[in-house]
C-alpha cells in the first residue's frame, strides 16, 4: 500500500506533491508489492495490518497492508531454482512474489518457505528463530531471500501468494508507485508482530470492523487500502476469498486514478471494470472520508 499516502494528503491539500508543471513528464513508478495476510476465525475472515510510522515518508500513521519496493535482491538470478511457484515466470513477476514473500518476513515475521524433505511450510518456531536472524538483515539490503533459502535449505513458497490487484499511484504525483497486492494464508501457527520500524501497530480485523473504524475516525486509511478491503469483505473464509483471486487474477485491470475538481469536491475516477464499483468517488475531507458517487 505504499505510495497511496500522497492521495491522501493530495486531498487535504491540492498542492502536496504534486507536479506544478502540469506539462512535465510524469515521474515514473516504482516497482512495489504489497501483501494482504489472511486467515479464519470464528466471527470470520480477518486481515492483517500495520500501522505505518508518522515519521516515515509514505503511508504516515494510516493502517496499511505490509509492503514496500522492489529490492535489487529481488531479482538475483538464483530465485527460480530455490522457490515454488516460480515456474514460467518472467523476471518481473517473479520479482514482484519474491517481494512480497520478503516484505511479509521482514516487516512481520510470516515465512513462505518450505522444508523440502517434507513439502511443508516451516512451522512457527522456525520462523521466529529465522526471523530472529534474518529479518533486520533483509531490512538492511544485506542478503535477500535467495541467500536464505540457500543458507537454510529451504524452498520459497510462491506458490502461496495470488496476485489480486495492481494500483498505480496518479500521474500528477511527485513520487509514485506501481504496486502489485497479494492475497496469501498465514500459516496458522506463525506469530505476526510488526516490525517495530517502519509499523508501529498491528492488527487481525475483519474488514468489515476496519472500515467501520475507519469511517468513524478511529484509523487513517486511505483510498486503496479502502477499496481492496471492501472487496475482500465479500469473502468469508480464506479458502472462498484465495478462490475468487486465482479466479480472477488472469483478469485483473489496472487501477489508475484519474483525480478532477467538482462542485462537490475532489473526485478520483476508476475503472469500472476493476471490480471496486464507482467509477467515480466524491473524497471530501480524507482519502477515506465519505467515498461515494455525486
Amino acid at each position: 500500500d505504499i505510495g497511496w499516502n500522497q492521495l491522501y494528503q493530495r486531498s487535504i491539500d491540492p498542492k502536496a506533491d504534486t507536479v506544478t508543471d502540469q506539462t512535465a513528464t510524469p515521474v515514473t513508478p516504482r516497482l512495489s508489492a504489497t501483501v494482504m495476510l489472511l486467515r479464519n476465525q470464528p466471527d470470520g475472515l480477518e486481515v492483517f495490518m500495520v500501522v505505518r510510522h508518522r515519521q516515515i515518508e509514505f503511508a504516515s500513521g494510516a493502517v496499511v497492508f505490509p509492503g514496500g519496493s522492489l529490492d535489487a535482491s529481488d531479482r538475483d538470478p538464483r530465485l527460480p531454482s530455490v522457490s515454488d511457484g516460480a515456474d514460467g515466470l518472467d523476471q518481473e513477476t517473479l520479482a514482484l512474489r519474491v517481494a512480497a514473500a520478503r516484505e511479509a518476513f521482514e516487516e512481520c515475521g510470516v515465512l513462505f518457505a518450505r522444508d523440502p524433505a517434507t513439502g511443508n511450510l516451516v512451522d512457527g518456531h522456525r520462523a521466529a528463530d529465522l526471523g530472529a536472524r534474518y529479518r533486520k538483515r533483509l531490512e538492511a539490503d544485506e542478503i535477500g531471500m535467495a541467500d536464505v533459502a540457500e543458507a537454510e535449505g529451504l524452498r520459497i513458497a510462491l506458490d502461496q501468494l495470488t496476485r489480486v490487484a495492481h494500483w498505480v499511484t496518479p500521474v500528477h504525483m511527485r513520487k509514485r508507485f506501481d504496486t502489485h497486492f497479494f492475497l496469501a494464508p498465514a500459516p496458522f501457527d506463525h506469530t505476526l508482530e510488526h516490525d517495530g520500524n517502519e509499523a508501529v501497530d498491528s492488527v487481525w480485523i475483519r474488514p468489515a470492523q476496519a472500515l467501520e473504524e475507519a469511517a468513524a475516525g478511529k484509523r487513517t486509511m486511505i483510498f486503496a487500502t479502502r477499496l481492496n478491503l471492501e472487496r475482500l469483505d465479500g469473502s468469508r473464509t480464506v479458502a472462498e476469498a484465495m478462490a475468487r483471486a486465482t479466479e480472477a487474477e488472469a483478469g485483473i485491470v489496472t487501477v489508475c486514478p484519474e483525480m478532477t475538481m467538482t462542485d462537490k469536491g475532489r473526485l478520483l475516477t476508476i475503472p469500472v471494470e476493476a471490480g471496486y464499483g464507482g467509477p467515480d468517488f466524491l473524497v471530501e475531507t480524507s482519502a477515506l472520508a465519505d467515498n461515494k458517487k455525486p
